[in-house]
Protein backbone atom coordinates (compact mmCIF):
# COMPACT_ATOMS: atom_id res chain seq x y z
CA UNK A 1 0.00 0.00 0.00
CA UNK A 2 0.93 3.14 -0.70
CA UNK A 3 -0.34 6.80 0.73
CA UNK A 4 0.11 9.39 -1.86
CA UNK A 5 -0.86 13.01 -2.03
CA UNK A 6 -1.41 14.60 -5.82
CA UNK A 7 -1.92 18.27 -6.28
CA UNK A 8 -3.71 19.11 -9.64
CA UNK A 9 -2.87 23.12 -10.52
CA UNK A 10 -5.49 23.52 -13.30
CA UNK A 11 -6.51 26.79 -14.98
CA UNK A 12 -9.41 27.10 -12.46
CA UNK A 13 -9.01 25.49 -9.28
CA UNK A 14 -5.93 24.02 -7.37
CA UNK A 15 -7.04 20.68 -6.07
CA UNK A 16 -5.87 18.02 -3.84
CA UNK A 17 -6.17 14.11 -3.32
CA UNK A 18 -4.73 12.01 -0.51
CA UNK A 19 -5.77 8.78 -1.53
CA UNK A 20 -4.18 4.80 -0.23
CA UNK A 21 -3.60 3.06 -3.28
CA UNK A 22 -4.08 -0.44 -3.20
CA UNK A 23 -3.06 -2.65 -6.29
CA UNK A 24 -4.43 0.18 -8.54
CA UNK A 25 -7.67 0.72 -5.97
CA UNK A 26 -7.73 4.60 -4.95
CA UNK A 27 -8.91 5.05 -1.65
CA UNK A 28 -9.55 8.57 -0.72
CA UNK A 29 -8.61 9.82 2.57
CA UNK A 30 -9.18 13.81 1.78
CA UNK A 31 -10.07 15.94 -1.44
CA UNK A 32 -10.23 19.22 -1.85
CA UNK A 33 -10.92 21.98 -4.64
CA UNK A 34 -10.23 26.21 -4.70
CA UNK A 35 -10.85 27.41 -6.87
CA UNK A 36 -7.68 30.08 -7.79
CA UNK A 37 -8.26 30.80 -11.52
CA UNK A 38 -4.62 30.78 -12.39
CA UNK A 39 -5.44 31.31 -15.72
CA UNK A 40 -7.26 34.24 -15.47
CA UNK A 41 -6.18 36.22 -18.51
CA UNK A 42 -3.49 33.68 -19.74
CA UNK A 43 -5.54 33.70 -23.14
CA UNK A 44 -5.45 37.44 -23.64
CA UNK A 45 -2.05 38.25 -22.78
CA UNK A 46 0.09 34.94 -22.50
CA UNK A 47 1.08 35.71 -18.77
CA UNK A 48 0.20 34.15 -15.14
CA UNK A 49 -0.66 37.08 -12.69
CA UNK A 50 1.12 37.52 -9.88
CA UNK A 51 -2.10 37.48 -7.78
CA UNK A 52 -3.61 34.10 -9.47
CA UNK A 53 -0.14 32.64 -8.92
CA UNK A 54 -0.17 33.80 -5.11
CA UNK A 55 -3.85 32.02 -4.86
CA UNK A 56 -2.17 28.62 -5.88
CA UNK A 57 0.27 29.44 -3.46
CA UNK A 58 -1.51 29.99 -0.62
CA UNK A 59 -3.76 26.96 -1.34
CA UNK A 60 -0.63 24.41 -1.41
CA UNK A 61 0.14 26.46 1.88
CA UNK A 62 -2.73 25.24 3.58
CA UNK A 63 -3.19 21.92 1.47
CA UNK A 64 0.75 21.05 2.82
CA UNK A 65 -0.82 20.77 6.70
CA UNK A 66 -3.14 18.17 5.48
CA UNK A 67 -1.15 16.01 3.49
CA UNK A 68 1.45 15.56 7.11
CA UNK A 69 -1.74 14.75 8.61
CA UNK A 70 -2.42 12.32 6.70
CA UNK A 71 0.95 11.03 6.56
CA UNK A 72 1.18 10.46 2.91
CA UNK A 73 4.82 9.56 1.95
CA UNK A 74 4.65 11.02 -1.47
CA UNK A 75 3.65 13.83 -2.93
CA UNK A 76 2.85 14.45 -6.60
CA UNK A 77 2.01 17.99 -8.27
CA UNK A 78 0.67 18.48 -12.31
CA UNK A 79 0.36 21.64 -13.90
CA UNK A 80 -1.87 21.30 -17.23
CA UNK A 81 -3.11 24.16 -19.87
CA UNK A 82 -2.87 27.32 -18.35
CA UNK A 83 0.57 26.79 -17.04
CA UNK A 84 1.20 24.89 -20.95
CA UNK A 85 0.45 28.29 -22.23
CA UNK A 86 2.44 30.97 -19.88
CA UNK A 87 5.12 32.40 -20.84
CA UNK A 88 6.24 32.76 -17.37
CA UNK A 89 5.44 29.05 -16.25
CA UNK A 90 9.07 28.72 -14.85
CA UNK A 91 8.18 31.74 -12.37
CA UNK A 92 5.54 29.77 -11.57
CA UNK A 93 7.10 26.29 -11.23
CA UNK A 94 10.33 27.84 -9.74
CA UNK A 95 7.81 29.49 -6.67
CA UNK A 96 6.26 26.26 -5.99
CA UNK A 97 9.51 24.69 -5.85
CA UNK A 98 11.13 27.34 -3.46
CA UNK A 99 8.11 27.78 -1.44
CA UNK A 100 7.38 24.04 -0.76
CA UNK A 101 9.77 21.76 -2.19
CA UNK A 102 6.79 20.68 -4.67
CA UNK A 103 8.22 19.57 -8.09
CA UNK A 104 5.15 20.12 -10.43
CA UNK A 105 5.31 18.19 -13.45
CA UNK A 106 4.19 20.27 -16.73
CA UNK A 107 1.83 17.97 -18.68
CA UNK A 108 1.92 18.00 -22.15
CA UNK A 109 -1.72 17.51 -23.85
CA UNK A 110 -1.39 14.02 -24.43
CA UNK A 111 -0.02 13.00 -20.97
CA UNK A 112 -2.95 15.25 -19.51
CA UNK A 113 -5.08 12.93 -22.04
CA UNK A 114 -3.72 9.48 -20.76
CA UNK A 115 -3.95 10.32 -17.29
CA UNK A 116 -7.52 11.61 -17.37
CA UNK A 117 -9.13 8.66 -19.24
CA UNK A 118 -6.58 5.97 -16.84
CA UNK A 119 -8.90 7.83 -13.41
CA UNK A 120 -12.24 8.10 -14.80
CA UNK A 121 -12.11 4.73 -16.33
CA UNK A 122 -10.24 2.54 -13.46
CA UNK A 123 -13.51 1.42 -11.92
CA UNK A 124 -15.60 0.22 -15.09
CA UNK A 125 -15.81 -2.82 -17.24
CA UNK A 126 -16.24 -3.74 -20.76
CA UNK A 127 -15.35 -3.83 -24.07
CA UNK A 128 -17.31 -0.27 -25.54
CA UNK A 129 -15.99 2.77 -26.74
CA UNK A 130 -16.26 5.19 -24.07
CA UNK A 131 -15.46 8.82 -24.28
CA UNK A 132 -14.06 10.61 -21.15
CA UNK A 133 -14.91 14.38 -21.35
CA UNK A 134 -12.78 16.80 -19.02
CA UNK A 135 -13.48 20.24 -19.40
CA UNK A 136 -11.09 22.15 -17.62
CA UNK A 137 -10.49 26.35 -17.35
CA UNK A 138 -8.10 26.83 -20.29
CA UNK A 139 -8.47 23.38 -22.69
CA UNK A 140 -11.03 20.20 -22.78
CA UNK A 141 -9.65 17.28 -23.11
CA UNK A 142 -11.50 14.83 -25.23
CA UNK A 143 -10.52 10.92 -24.50
CA UNK A 144 -12.08 7.81 -26.07
CA UNK A 145 -10.37 4.20 -25.57
CA UNK A 146 -11.78 0.81 -24.04
CA UNK A 147 -11.60 0.97 -20.26
CA UNK A 148 -8.99 -1.27 -18.59
CA UNK A 149 -6.40 0.04 -21.88
CA UNK A 150 -4.75 3.04 -23.58
CA UNK A 151 -6.80 5.29 -24.77
CA UNK A 152 -6.21 5.36 -28.86
CA UNK A 153 -7.60 9.17 -29.84
CA UNK A 154 -7.07 12.00 -27.57
CA UNK A 155 -7.29 15.71 -28.19
CA UNK A 156 -6.67 18.44 -25.53
CA UNK A 157 -8.54 21.49 -27.27
CA UNK A 158 -8.68 24.99 -26.86
CA UNK A 159 -12.25 24.95 -25.38
CA UNK A 160 -12.27 25.67 -21.29
CA UNK A 161 -14.42 27.42 -19.14
CA UNK A 162 -12.30 30.19 -18.51
CA UNK A 163 -10.84 30.64 -21.59
CA UNK A 164 -14.57 30.77 -23.85
CA UNK A 165 -15.63 33.16 -20.79
CA UNK A 166 -12.97 35.89 -21.48
CA UNK A 167 -13.39 35.27 -25.35
CA UNK A 168 -16.44 35.70 -25.90
CA UNK A 169 -18.72 36.48 -22.92
CA UNK A 170 -18.54 40.07 -21.72
CA UNK A 171 -22.24 41.14 -20.54
CA UNK A 172 -23.67 40.99 -17.26
CA UNK A 173 -26.19 38.07 -18.09
CA UNK A 174 -24.63 37.31 -21.13
CA UNK A 175 -26.37 38.71 -24.46
CA UNK A 176 -28.09 36.16 -27.13
CA UNK A 177 -25.31 36.90 -29.38
CA UNK A 178 -22.67 36.30 -26.81
CA UNK A 179 -24.45 33.09 -25.83
CA UNK A 180 -24.66 31.91 -29.72
CA UNK A 181 -21.08 33.15 -30.54
CA UNK A 182 -19.58 30.60 -27.58
CA UNK A 183 -22.07 27.62 -28.88
CA UNK A 184 -20.68 28.15 -32.26
CA UNK A 185 -17.60 28.53 -31.27
CA UNK A 186 -17.23 25.32 -29.12
CA UNK A 187 -19.27 23.43 -31.28
CA UNK A 188 -16.45 24.24 -34.11
CA UNK A 189 -13.74 23.47 -31.70
CA UNK A 190 -15.02 20.25 -31.26
CA UNK A 191 -15.98 18.99 -34.33
CA UNK A 192 -12.64 20.30 -36.02
CA UNK A 193 -10.41 18.48 -33.43
CA UNK A 194 -12.44 15.30 -33.96
CA UNK A 195 -13.00 13.02 -37.10
CA UNK A 196 -16.74 11.95 -37.84
CA UNK A 197 -15.53 8.13 -37.82
CA UNK A 198 -14.40 8.63 -33.55
CA UNK A 199 -17.66 10.25 -33.03
CA UNK A 200 -19.35 7.66 -34.56
CA UNK A 201 -18.10 5.16 -32.53
CA UNK A 202 -18.61 6.07 -29.21
CA UNK A 203 -20.90 4.43 -27.57
CA UNK A 204 -20.80 5.80 -23.95
CA UNK A 205 -19.15 8.80 -22.03
CA UNK A 206 -17.80 9.66 -18.84
CA UNK A 207 -17.86 13.51 -17.53
CA UNK A 208 -15.13 14.81 -15.06
CA UNK A 209 -14.12 17.96 -13.13
CA UNK A 210 -15.80 20.94 -11.80
CA UNK A 211 -18.30 21.73 -14.75
CA UNK A 212 -19.81 17.76 -14.55
CA UNK A 213 -19.64 17.67 -11.23
CA UNK A 214 -21.60 21.11 -10.53
CA UNK A 215 -24.08 20.41 -13.01
CA UNK A 216 -24.66 16.55 -11.68
CA UNK A 217 -25.45 18.68 -8.24
CA UNK A 218 -27.40 21.33 -9.22
CA UNK A 219 -29.29 18.55 -11.23
CA UNK A 220 -30.31 17.03 -7.76
CA UNK A 221 -30.33 20.28 -6.01
CA UNK A 222 -27.64 19.26 -4.02
CA UNK A 223 -26.80 21.10 -0.72
CA UNK A 224 -24.47 21.04 0.42
CA UNK A 225 -22.39 18.98 -2.26
CA UNK A 226 -22.26 15.46 -1.75
CA UNK A 227 -19.66 13.20 -3.89
CA UNK A 228 -21.62 9.99 -3.41
CA UNK A 229 -24.39 11.12 -4.94
CA UNK A 230 -22.88 12.64 -7.90
CA UNK A 231 -20.40 9.91 -8.85
CA UNK A 232 -22.29 7.99 -11.44
CA UNK A 233 -24.74 10.05 -11.68
CA UNK A 234 -26.64 10.12 -15.24
CA UNK A 235 -26.54 13.75 -16.87
CA UNK A 236 -29.29 13.74 -19.85
CA UNK A 237 -27.87 16.41 -22.86
CA UNK A 238 -31.83 17.65 -22.18
CA UNK A 239 -30.66 18.71 -18.81
CA UNK A 240 -27.65 20.06 -19.36
CA UNK A 241 -29.33 22.38 -21.95
CA UNK A 242 -31.97 23.26 -19.91
CA UNK A 243 -29.42 24.13 -16.84
CA UNK A 244 -27.48 26.33 -19.51
CA UNK A 245 -29.89 28.03 -20.28
CA UNK A 246 -31.21 29.02 -16.73
CA UNK A 247 -27.26 29.96 -15.79
CA UNK A 248 -26.90 31.66 -18.65
CA UNK A 249 -30.09 34.09 -18.49
CA UNK A 250 -29.59 34.98 -14.91
CA UNK A 251 -26.98 37.88 -13.61
CA UNK A 252 -23.74 36.66 -11.98
CA UNK A 253 -25.23 37.44 -8.53
CA UNK A 254 -27.47 35.22 -8.70
CA UNK A 255 -25.69 32.81 -10.25
CA UNK A 256 -23.81 32.28 -7.24
CA UNK A 257 -26.86 31.67 -5.50
CA UNK A 258 -28.01 28.78 -7.65
CA UNK A 259 -28.33 25.42 -5.36
CA UNK A 260 -25.65 22.85 -6.14
CA UNK A 261 -23.02 25.29 -7.72
CA UNK A 262 -20.20 26.63 -5.48
CA UNK A 263 -20.59 30.41 -5.53
CA UNK A 264 -16.74 30.55 -6.92
CA UNK A 265 -17.72 28.41 -10.12
CA UNK A 266 -20.70 31.07 -11.08
CA UNK A 267 -18.03 33.09 -13.47
CA UNK A 268 -16.79 29.99 -15.28
CA UNK A 269 -20.13 27.64 -15.19
CA UNK A 270 -21.86 29.29 -18.28
CA UNK A 271 -18.77 28.64 -21.15
CA UNK A 272 -18.42 25.23 -19.10
CA UNK A 273 -21.95 23.97 -19.59
CA UNK A 274 -22.03 24.93 -23.24
CA UNK A 275 -18.71 22.81 -23.43
CA UNK A 276 -19.87 19.80 -22.17
CA UNK A 277 -23.17 20.18 -24.25
CA UNK A 278 -21.57 20.76 -27.81
CA UNK A 279 -19.06 17.81 -26.77
CA UNK A 280 -22.31 15.30 -25.92
CA UNK A 281 -24.00 16.35 -28.98
CA UNK A 282 -21.00 16.17 -31.18
CA UNK A 283 -20.43 12.34 -29.95
CA UNK A 284 -24.34 11.45 -30.51
CA UNK A 285 -24.74 11.00 -26.52
CA UNK A 286 -27.97 11.50 -25.27
CA UNK A 287 -26.49 11.13 -21.54
CA UNK A 288 -23.25 11.00 -19.56
CA UNK A 289 -21.69 9.04 -16.49
CA UNK A 290 -20.36 11.66 -14.03
CA UNK A 291 -17.07 10.89 -12.07
CA UNK A 292 -15.31 12.33 -9.27
CA UNK A 293 -12.82 9.76 -10.32
CA UNK A 294 -10.32 12.13 -13.10
CA UNK A 295 -6.56 12.64 -13.28
CA UNK A 296 -5.88 12.98 -10.05
CA UNK A 297 -6.57 9.44 -9.54
CA UNK A 298 -4.54 8.66 -12.81
CA UNK A 299 -1.77 10.46 -11.21
CA UNK A 300 -1.86 8.19 -8.09
CA UNK A 301 -2.19 5.06 -9.77
CA UNK A 302 0.62 5.78 -12.31
CA UNK A 303 3.10 7.01 -9.43
CA UNK A 304 2.29 3.75 -7.12
CA UNK A 305 2.14 1.19 -10.02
Amino acid sequence: MARIAVIDLGTNSTRLLVADVVEGDVRHLDRRSIVTRLGDGVDTNGLLKPDAMERVFAAVDGYRGLIERHGANRIEAVATSAVRDAANRDEFLSGLRDRFEVEARLLSGDDEARLTFLGATSRRVGREATLVIDVGGGSTELVVGIPGGDPDFHVSTQAGSVRQSERHLRRDPPSEAELGELRRDVRRIIESAVPPRVRARVGAGVAVAGTATSLAAIDQRLEPYDPARVDGYPLHLDACERMFEHLAAVPLAERRHVVGLHPDRAPTIVAGAAILVAAMAGFGLQCTETSEADILHGVAITATG
